[in-house]
């Protein structure tokens, strides 16, 4: 009896164990993923943590076993949030960007505001932010965003110019509408082949429609809008398509080129934009005899055009033997045929569209949008360039009315290509005008002018100084900037008394995440990437809200010659060189990082990267600070003292470390920008979490200096 007594107690023991193991091999085995939870607790606390999302923590918790509110999972994983229509407010916090296996993402229909979010889940197929408040323009990490088939961001405060974001993507419904976008339609959209439902309407998009002509849509409102020029003939007859509120030209739009067949699948009874149809066959004319008719018209048809073809190619092979044998014998030198430079281009282009403009204020880029030039190549031989220009094309009649003839009191500063003109057009739009020193630019620099404006006009971020346009004739290059009105950074930080007050220490840091984001564009998101190589506070710009605009991007590829770089650009750019740089003239991505870190100890300690006037140990920013930024006593002393005292010990910590990563000497152990851009985002985000803990105040933004002093415990 007690060994049956105990083999039942050792039995009842190993059954509890087995259970005990399988039970906790399955909360193992559905705990959800760390990552995934990581990202939800900041979403939950950057909404302020709201009641209506039942189960979901701010700290710890389990989305999977728990069932959050709108959290679908599979496995460990999240593979849905649809939150929509539950009156969130607050943001969406920094972490999106880790919730690697979600598909669908819906937060529509809330309260959201603030920009979007720049990184977002990457490996979505839906996304809906529609019906919020979320402001600034469209997240370029869209771009990479691969397998997303429905985008829509309708009914927000979205603003500026769509980047060419669109090139990647296999969307078949895109919804634009109810913002405020403007500017031209990128061409990435004609690239969209699975496109069937294209919503824009009520925005300010300007341009024409053309990019959209070979999409298979189904459904197109453009309704609201500032389009122009001919309809397509292919939209006009889509099922769905309004264009009402534009101004589109009337009549008919001009004919296709010679030779070139009617688009495929088209009928002969389809609708115009008017709603008229087409004329019909004459009457007595049977559906049998037209059918008959065209059957034999397209045998003959083929017949006439195989023997036209056949003929066509061996014209085309005597044409070219001959030419080569005339390349061997020396009967015509290289000479003979005269390229067609980039002067002459434009300046045919910019002599049609003054004829057929009343003013020559602000001229429209032509409805071609790529530019085909002939260059002659080294060994003499001609390629053709294509290339794509955005941008105005301006005369420089027009930029010389603009700016009293380039005349002293419109000067607002010089680099290193030459100086910067404030410019006022004749219809109220102020511009700036950079006007490229011809001594700046060598031979093969000048020729190249065109290709570098076609590259810098395609870059558009927030955070970046736009390219509205350029001038190239009579010999003159000048490039049209959009105009900041505050002044740059630089000069704010060391000149301005009273305006250095009121770079705030948050307005310091917003500053810091501003440029920080584009760099990031400029190395992680174009391709190839862009090396900005002149990264310096003079080149920030800071508008009435101080939020800052990276200028001179892409200028990199107008390298001025060796003597002018020495003493201009050299010299002033000297304190923001990183060391690999000044020892073997390499400049990387890195390089800019290594920049981006001095401008960030520019914000902190309110000194110059190099400064005669101080003690001998303190004339180098970098050698001074870096020793100082992990010592708290040290770091405390080190502060601008424009701020008085008043900002939070733990930020101004982490700003020192971030600060530190950026300026080691050894390039491949400084972070890439994307980096940077996350760990200033989660400074802004801890501080803006515990404004809310301390007051019912919104946003990272103290409004008084009493509560920034208040706050000083993060």
């Amino acid at each position: 009896m007690k060994m049956r007594a105990g083999f039942s107690v050792s039995l009842s023991i190993t059954r509890l164990l087995l259970v005990s193991i399988f039970s906790a091999f399955s909360l193992v085995h559905c705990t959800t993923d760390s990552n995934d939870v990581q990202a939800l607790q900041v979403v939950y606390t950057s909404l302020n943590s709201p009641s209506q999302l039942t189960n979901w923590k701010s700290v710890g918790g389990d989305p999977c076993t728990e069932s959050w509110k709108g959290v679908t999972c599979e496995g460990s994983a999240v593979v849905s949030i649809d939150i929509s229509r539950l009156g969130l407010n607050g943001t969406m916090g920094y972490l999106l960007s880790q919730l690697t296996s979600l598909r669908k993402f819906d937060v529509s229909g809330n309260n959201i505001h603030d920009t979007l979010p720049y990184q977002l889940p990457p490996n979505l197929t839906s996304l809906n932010l529609a019906s919020n408040n979320f402001s600034g323009n469209l997240p370029y990490s869209i771009s990479i965003m691969s397998s997303l088939t429905y985008l829509n961001v309708s009914r927000n405060s979205l603003t500026q110019s769509i980047g060419d974001v669109f090139g990647n993507l296999s969307l078949s419904t895109l919804d634009l509408s109810f913002n405020n976008f403007s500017g031209d339609l990128p061409a990435s959209l004609s690239s969209l082949s699975n496109m069937s439902k294209l919503y824009m309407q009520n925005n300010q998009f300007t341009g024409t429609l053309s990019v959209l002509s070979g999409l298979p849509l189904t459904i197109l409102n453009v309704a609201n809008n500032h389009f122009s020029g001919w309809i397509p003939q292919e939209l006009s007859s889509l099922p769905i398509f309004i264009s009402d509120g534009n101004s589109f030209d009337n009549g008919p739009a001009p004919p296709p080129p010679p030779f070139t067949p009617p688009p495929p699948g088209k009928s002969r009874n389809n609708r115009t934009h008017s709603g008229s149809e087409s004329h019909t066959p004459p009457d007595g004319q049977s559906s049998s005899n037209s059918n008959k008719g065209l059957s034999v018209g397209a045998i003959v048809g083929i017949v006439l055009g195989a023997i036209f073809v056949v003929a066509l190619m061996l014209l085309v092979l005597c044409f070219c033997f001959r030419k080569n044998k005339r390349k061997v014998s020396g009967a015509r030198a290289p000479a003979a045929r005269l390229p067609v430079t980039r002067n002459n281009v434009n300046t045919n282009i910019s002599e049609q569209r003054v004829k057929s403009a009343a003013a020559v204020t602000d001229l429209t880029p032509p409805p071609v949008e790529k530019l085909v030039v002939d260059r002659m190549s080294k060994n003499g031989s001609i390629k053709k360039v294509k290339s794509p220009i955005t941008a105005t094309a301006y005369t420089v009649a027009s930029l010389q009315t603009a700016t009293n003839s380039f005349s002293q009191e419109f000067l607002i500063g010089e680099g290193s290509l030459g100086r910067v003109y404030r410019a006022e057009f004749l219809n109220g739009k102020i511009m700036s005008v950079k006007k490229i020193d011809n001594a700046a630019l060598s031979l093969q620099e000048e020729d190249n002018f065109l290709e570098s404006i076609s590259n810098m006009s395609r870059l558009r971020h927030p955070n970046i100084v736009t390219l509205a346009g350029y001038c190239a004739e009579h010999g003159q290059r000048l490039l049209v900037y959009e105009y900041i009105a505050n002044g740059n950074l630089h000069d704010m930080l060391h000149f301005a008394d009273e305006s250095s007050k009121n770079l705030t220490w948050n307005a310091r840091v917003r500053v810091a995440l501003g440029t920080a984001r584009a760099l990031e564009y400029l190395h992680e998101v174009c391709l190839p990437s862009v090396v900005h190589r002149n990264f310096k506070s003079a080149n920030i710009l800071l508008d009435e809200e101080l939020n800052p605009h990276l200028s001179d991007c892409g200028l990199a590829a107008l390298t001025p010659n060796t003597e002018r770089q020495v003493s201009t650009q050299m010299i002033g750019a000297f304190g923001y060189s990183a060391p690999e740089f000044a020892l073997s003239g390499i400049y990387t991505v890195k390089s800019d990082v290594y920049s981006f870190g001095v401008v960030m100890l520019e914000l902190l300690t309110g000194r110059k990267p190099l400064d005669s006037s101080r003690p001998r140990s303190e004339q180098s920013l970098v050698r001074w600070a870096t020793p100082q930024l992990h010592d708290i006593d040290a770091l405390a002393k080190m502060v601008d003292p424009a701020l008085n005292g008043m900002y939070p010990a733990k930020s101004l910590s982490r700003f020192a470390d971030i600060i530190a990563l950026c300026v080691q000497p050894e390039p491949e152990f400084r972070p890439p920008m994307s980096e940077v851009v996350q760990a200033l985002v989660r400074l802004v985000q801890r501080a803006s979490v515990v404004k809310r803990r301390s007051s019912d105040e919104s946003g990272f933004s103290y409004r008084t200096p009493e509560h920034e002093a208040i706050d000083m415990s993060f």
